[in-house]
């Protein structure tokens, strides 16, 4: 099971957004295995008249929306979050009999799913399957940059240098004049633009420093990454270097081995 922050999380987001889709199948009631009081019908996510069909939810988010109902009418003043919190520990209490009709009404939805999905794609046109394949490996691309971020925060990549400009707005975004960032960032880049050059210096050198920072910091993390096996996270031009100082080391020392040797070899007396 995903970790609880994650999986809270995303069940908030799923939650919150089931109403705007359009709802049909019903969960049958599970009065045989929990309390009155918890089951109520739960319509699943299904296809929409004018678009491909929408993916099923899994057992624990079927739960999830199942139990929310009763769970504001008992609390009305309790927050989503909460109320999210509260059902996931209820699930991980439940028994595999209990989350089971749950999951058996994820797996008929998922092969109703798949009818549905080979049906819509019979529809479609040549340049719509085209378009739709490259919707999907854009969303492909998005989500395996997202996650790629996040692993790079996590190994404690170090943040980019900035420029003078970002150095000015980050002092000076506060008292900026407008209500909206928006306005506030058109208002400081007038003000920049504005500036003298001896004005902007200051801002020059600090991002001078920034720079130097980041590159002592990104020689310390790249050999680090190199140290742990992680050579993939490591920059092209530095891994080229690094290839050119280790080959031209190398070849240092099969010139000095040769040169001992030959020493070696002109010290050594002939034996008559």
């Amino acid at each position: 099971m995903a970790p609880f922050s994650l999986m809270t999380s995303s069940v908030s987001w799923l939650a919150k957004s089931f109403s705007v889709f359009s709802c049909t199948n019903t969960l049958a009631r599970c009065t045989s295995v929990l309390p009155t009081a918890y089951v109520n019908p739960v319509k699943c996510l299904t296809s929409q008249a004018s678009g491909p069909p929408k993916r099923p939810l899994n057992g624990y988010l079927r739960y999830v929306l199942q139990q929310q109902p009763a769970m504001y009418r008992r609390i009305p003043e309790i927050k989503t979050v909460d109320i999210i919190r509260k059902i996931a520990q209820q699930w991980r209490m439940l028994s595999p009999e209990q989350k089971q009709p749950f999951q058996e009404a994820s797996l008929r939805a998922r092969e109703q799913f798949k009818v549905d999905f080979q049906r819509y794609q019979a529809l479609l046109t040549p340049a719509q399957l085209q378009q739709q394949a490259l919707e999907k490996r854009q969303r492909m691309a998005k989500r395996k940059a997202i996650c790629k971020k996040r692993e790079l925060t996590e190994l404690g990549k170090p943040k980019r240098n900035r420029s003078p400009f970002n150095i000015y707005v980050s002092e000076h975004f506060q008292e900026a004049r407008g209500t909206t960032t928006p306005a506030k960032m058109k208002s400081l880049v007038e003000d920049w633009r504005n500036r003298l050059s001896h004005q902007k210096k200051v801002y020059t050198q600090l991002a001078e420093d920034d720079k130097i920072r980041y590159k002592n910091e990104m020689t310390s993390w790249e050999d680090h990454m190199m140290e742990i096996g992680r050579e993939d996270l490591i920059r092209e031009q530095t891994l080229s270097n690094k290839k050119k100082v280790s080959a031209k080391t190398s070849e240092v020392k099969k010139e000095t081995k040769k040169a001992k040797a030959k020493v070696v070899k002109n010290t050594t007396p002939t034996v008559k």
